[in-house]
């Protein structure tokens, strides 16, 4: 599907010089003179490279609609991981750096969303929150209740985030994958 340059918006997966590209930022810009462009830094799906591309409202690009399916993670293997198709059960291995950061949340069976473009996986995405349990956690320091004082804390997958005071080691915690940060305690 062709969009205009200016419709282009964060999130959007666009075919460009013949590649797939995730839109990370846009900005609209109107300078005094000339034409209004949309300002975007896009990342390649392939191979990780990034860019930043202006677009003209006259300009049309393509916009890649991905295939969505569901699979299962089933294990690390060197610095690959195994994820199983959920309705047929094939198996495919997929580099880790695929997930970035979010890899380190990972755990045996979790329900995951392969996201595909010609039949090719492209990203995986992960739960937006998982509970993990606190390893180790800071002291809390007297009087530092001015401001909201949160404490280092580390969870069993080695990640750190941060926590309030009431929180301690042992804890069971709910965590937002993508911005690592505290959610609140696990029932």
């Amino acid at each position: 599907m062709k969009i205009s340059g200016v419709d282009i918006r964060p999130g959007n997966i666009l075919e460009y010089e013949n590649g797939i590209w995730k839109v990370a930022k846009t900005q609209h810009t109107q300078p005094g003179k000339g034409g209004a462009f949309m300002q975007v830094e896009m990342k390649n799906l392939i191979d990780g490279r990034k860019t930043n591309v202006r677009f003209r409202s006259a300009d049309t690009v393509e916009k890649v609609r991905l295939d969505t399916k569901d699979f299962q993670f089933l294990y690390p293997e060197g610095d690959q991981l195994v994820f199983m198709d959920i309705e047929n059960y094939d198996q495919i291995q997929l580099p880790a750096d695929l997930l970035g950061d979010a890899a380190a949340f990972l755990q045996d069976g979790m329900q995951v969303l392969l996201e595909l473009w010609e039949e090719r996986p492209i990203s995986v995405q992960l739960p937006e929150q998982v509970e993990a349990t606190i390893v180790e956690a800071d002291a809390v320091v007297k009087g530092q209740t001015a401001s909201s004082s949160y404490k280092p804390a580390v969870l069993d997958n080695g990640v750190r985030v941060m926590v309030p005071p009431h929180i301690e080691s042992g804890t069971r915690i709910v965590v937002d994958v993508y911005e690592k940060a505290y959610v609140r305690k696990a029932d």
